[in-house]
């Protein structure tokens, strides 16, 4: 007898004994798993299909173990702007052992529908406290007796001496355009 299952956006042929790779579970390791998702199944005489899925079948698996995929190497660039960028990835798996597949959910017995559910969202940690901000530093106050000497001259004296430099001198006269 044969089953497809879709778990993790993907769709499995499984047999019974068959351990395959599975997207991450939230179960843990020797956990009993129910995959409710079957698309298909085929016991060599009869094949049932699904539209989508199958409302009663239910395929039961064991979890062996949870770990990580092998390192992937993304690498982004970009010709002639001098933009690369290497990054690596490792996927978090589940390893399954199917159990046994059964076509109608009804004629399960009591203990393999008794399965460990697993936590519907895992508890999020505790927020570490921040630390309180200094107190931000009095700014001193200005004094009026003292004032600093200016070492930048003023705009207006900037203008002025910018007007002079622009003045034609009297002694050169200016050369009178021909033609016109």
């Amino acid at each position: 007898m044969l089953a497809v299952i879709k778990t993790g956006g993907k769709q499995y042929v499984v047999k019974v004994g068959d351990t395959l790779h599975v997207e991450k579970l939230a179960s843990a390791a020797g956990q009993k798993v129910l995959f409710d998702q079957v698309l298909l199944i085929d016991d060599g005489t009869a094949t049932e299909i699904g539209t989508p899925v199958l409302g009663q079948a239910v395929v039961k698996a064991e979890v062996v173990k949870i770990f990580r995929d092998e390192k992937i190497l993304v690498f982004k660039k970009k010709r002639t702007k001098q933009y690369r960028r290497t990054r690596g990835h490792r996927q978090t798996l589940t390893e399954v052992k199917i159990l046994a597949i059964y076509p109608d959910k009804t004629a399960i017995p009591a203990e393999d529908l008794a399965v460990e559910a697993p936590p519907a969202v895992a508890p999020k940690p505790e927020p570490r406290p921040n630390k309180p901000k200094p107190a931000p530093k009095p700014k001193p106050a200005p004094t009026a007796a003292v004032a600093a000497p200016e070492t930048k001259p003023s705009k207006a004296k900037a203008k002025a001496a910018k007007a002079e430099a622009g003045k034609p001198k009297a002694d050169k006269p200016k050369p009178k355009k021909a033609g016109k």
